[in-house]
Parts: structure tokens; C-alpha cells; sequence
């Protein structure tokens, strides 16, 4: 029997027309996949600051694999153990900043890498991602931070979020939930011209001052030439952003799948809905990359601990010591939230949105003023990463190894990351 495969195809009985179920027989099977297509990859950073406590944080060198021991700082992630792989033994090399817990994190810069610069910086690992899979979102990232007074601090270190520009300059971060709640879902009220005209205000507005610099070049030193090229470079960005804010302009945000959070929050609550809202514009597809520097000074302040933050890293055993412990529960806790809620988000095809996201938690600094050893945890399934192991790697192994290898497993394909000198093999499935 020679059947047509197509989803119009009918059976004729007694007059009436049945329509046929999506029979593999009639290759539906190759249909809805073709139609569904593969599900798109995702990123998640979460840095935080202070680093961790180096006694209860680290899983005991001498059990790798599968079958090791959680440590009490890890304790709450216990129940998506197979899902998330802790490693040991990278660092940022050229990092000699002791409380510098992000600035570096996803770059492996060197601060004295530009003669003449006190604070020279590269592409973050997200912004890598970003060029490629931000091309089809509203957003091609997202920077969050947290409400801390002192974020831009010894915590965290200068920067304006995780994030880096290809000029190595700090790219700006939202700071509260509900400003990101508006950025994700509340509509822009002024009339579709208006917006156009605005924008070609803008576009006119760039191409004077480019025009002007132009001019200009011929009168400049080598030197002062060398600066204005990265003038140019901030100009073709702003082009970029523009283009992308022209092609997001007549369509409308989806609507909001949770209410809009009340002002004020901090600590366990900030944290947990910026968690929330980080979920949802990954469901709704208006990023797939996002990074989230965390407060640590709010955080201490909602759970009742007085101890200064930078006091509390600073700690020996005693209330010091138990601050820092209970910080690294609390924040565990957190994080195995968010995993229970990215494993309940059901793709099209029946997948989750975990299976799908690359999810890495850490810091550049481990504890104290020490910067070896980054702690380091990888979640989810969208690189392909090898999951449910402590891993142990040579002393010294670049941490920049351990983001090549993600952004390789995403399908970017990046010779190398800042001081990357290859992927991480032991992590390759």
C-alpha cells in the first residue's frame, strides 16, 4: 500500500472523514521534530564574592568520582547530586587581587596586560556565548546583580556585573528585581513612530560624531589613533545595540509569568525571585545567557548574622567560622531551588529547560586572600559536560580551561578564553 505521508491525509468510512493520529509509520515523527527543532542552548553564571569556607565547602580531595561525599557547605544540593559535577584545582593566574571575587572570574585577564593600565580586562566567557546565541532574543544577555551596598566592593571587586565587553570594558547589570521585571515584560507605552523616531535620532546623533572622529584621524598621533580605533569600536556597539533595539521594536514582550515582585526585597527573598525572573526569560526566550553577581552582605543581614561580610571571610573558628558556613548553606539552598525549577520547566518537546542550560557557580576567589582552587560547580545538561563527579585536576589548571570547555559545548567554536590552554577532557562526554 503506497500511503501519502502527509498530516492531511484521511481515512473515508461510511461517509465520514477520520483524521489520521500522527502515526510514525507516516514519518509524523520526522515532521514534529523538524517543526519543533532542536531546543536552543542556554547560559547561566552565578558569581559570587568572600569565596566560601575552605574546611566545609570542598569535597575531600581523596574521593573522586561519583562516590564521594558531599561536604556540609553542599549539603542542601544533595538531591541533584547526579546532576552537578564539583571541581578542584583551577585558578586564574594573573588574578593577585585578594578579594577580587569577580572582576577576573570569567575573563582570566591580566589586571597589567596593557602597558600604561592599571586595570586592563578582556571578553567575559558569557559575552563569547552571547555573540552567538544572543542573535535571535530580545536581550543577548542578561547582567543581574544583587542590591548589596557594597557590590562594586572588596567582594566582588571593580565592574559594573560579570560581564565584559570585547574592549574589555564592564558592562552595567540590573540591580533589582523589579527594574528587571519591568525590562522582561513591562510594554513600552509610547507610540510605534515615536519609538522609530527616537531611535533614528540616536542613528543620526552616531553618525555626526563618527563622521567628526573621521576627520579628525589625520591630525591624530599613533598613538592617540590606537585610542580613537577603540572610540570607533564603542561606536560600532552602539550600532549593534541599536540594530537589535530596531528589530525588537514592533514586537510585542510576552506577558509576565509571575507577578511583579514587591520593592524592598533583600537577602534569601531578593535572591530567590531574581532567581525567578532569571527562569522566566529563559522561558521565555528573551535571553539565553545571563549572568548574576550575588549579594553577600544582604544575605548575612536576612539570616541574622552580624558579622561585616569582609569580617566573616576573614574567619577562625568561632562566630566567624559558623557565619561563613551558614552563608554557604544558604546560598546552596538557593541554587538547589533553582535547579528543582529549571528541571520542572518542560520544553516543547518534553525535555526541561535543564537539560538544555549550561549552569556554572563559583567564584575567582576560594577564601580569605587565597585565589587558588576557584571553587567551581557545573549544573545542567546543555554543554554536554560529564555530571555527578568530583574532579580533581592538576594544580594550577586554568580556570579559563573550564569555560572553553563550556562554550565548546554549546557549539561556540572558540580556539581559546583568556589564559585557556585547552578544554577540560575529564569533563567531555
Amino acid at each position: 500500500m503506497n500511503l501519502p505521508q502527509s498530516r492531511r491525509h484521511f481515512l473515508r468510512s461510511a461517509g465520514t472523514l477520520l483524521a489520521l493520529p500522527a502515526l510514525e509509520s507516516l514519518g509524523f515523527r520526522r515532521f514534529l521534530r523538524a517543526a519543533d527543532g532542536p531546543r536552543p542552548k542556554r547560559m547561566i553564571f552565578l558569581g559570587f564574592g568572600y569565596g566560601v569556607t575552605n574546611e566545609t565547602w570542598f569535597p575531600d580531595p581523596g574521593q573522586t568520582g561519583a562516590d564521594y561525599t558531599l561536604p556540609a557547605g553542599l549539603e542542601p544540593l544533595a538531591r541533584h547530586k547526579a546532576d552537578f559535577t564539583v571541581v578542584q584545582g583551577l585558578v586564574n593566574k594573573h588574578s593577585a587581587e585578594s578579594h577580587w571575587g569577580s572582576t577576573f572570574w570569567l575573563t582570566g585577564a591580566n589586571r597589567y596586560g596593557e602597558g600604561g593600565s592599571s586595570l586592563h580586562n578582556s571578553i567575559s566567557a558569557d559575552q563569547v556565548a552571547a555573540a552567538q546565541l544572543g542573535q535571535d532574543t530580545r536581550f543577548a544577555s542578561l547582567q543581574l546583580n544583587g542590591s548589596d551596598p557594597d557590590l562594586a566592593g572588596p567582594g566582588h571587586g571593580p565592574g559594573l556585573s560579570l560581564a565584559w565587553d570585547n574592549r574589555g570594558k564592564p558592562l552595567a547589570g540590573v540591580n533589582n528585581p523589579v527594574a528587571l521585571f519591568h525590562r522582561l515584560f513591562s510594554a513600552d507605552t509610547a507610540p510605534l513612530e515615536q519609538r522609530q523616531l527616537a531611535l533614528q535620532e540616536k542613528r543620526s546623533v552616531l553618525d555626526a560624531v563618527l563622521q567628526e572622529a573621521n576627520d579628525l584621524q589625520r591630525f591624530l598621533s599613533a598613538r592617540d589613533n590606537d585610542k580613537l580605533d577603540e572610540y570607533f569600536q564603542s561606536i560600532r556597539d552602539i550600532e549593534t545595540r541599536l540594530g537589535k533595539d530596531e528589530k525588537w521594536l514592533g514586537v510585542a514582550k510576552p506577558n509576565a509569568p509571575l507577578a511583579e515582585p514587591r520593592a524592598g526585597l533583600a537577602g534569601e527573598a531578593e535572591v530567590r525571585v531574581m532567581y525567578d525572573l532569571l527562569l522566566a526569560a529563559l522561558q521565555t526566550d528573551s535571553t539565553r545567557v545571563v549572568t548574576y553577581r550575588q549579594p553577600i552582605s544582604a544575605l548575612l543581614s536576612g539570616l541574622g548574622i552580624k558579622v561585616a561580610a569582609h569580617d566573616m571571610s576573614h574567619y577562625s573558628p568561632g562566630e566567624r567560622m559558623i557565619a561563613s558556613q551558614r552563608r554557604d548553606a544558604a546560598q546552596s539552598g538557593l541554587l538547589a531551588e533553582l535547579m528543582d525549577k529549571l528541571k520542572a520547566a518542560k520544553e516543547p518537546d518534553g525535555s526541561s529547560l535543564f537539560d538544555h542550560t549550561a549552569i556554572a557557580y563559583g567564584s575567582n576567589l576560594r577564601t580569605v586572600h587565597y585565589l587558588d582552587n576557584c571553587p567551581t560547580l557545573l549544573a545542567g545538561g546543555g554543554a554536554g559536560v560529564k555530571l555527578g563527579q568530583h574532579l580533581v585536576l592538576a594544580k594550577n589548571t586554568p580556570l579559563c580551561n573550564v569555560w572553553l570547555t563550556l562554550l565548546r559545548g554549546i557549539g561556540v567554536q572558540a580556539e581559546r578564553h583568556g589564559d585557556s590552554t585547552g578544554v577540560v577532557k575529564e569533563l567531555t562526554a
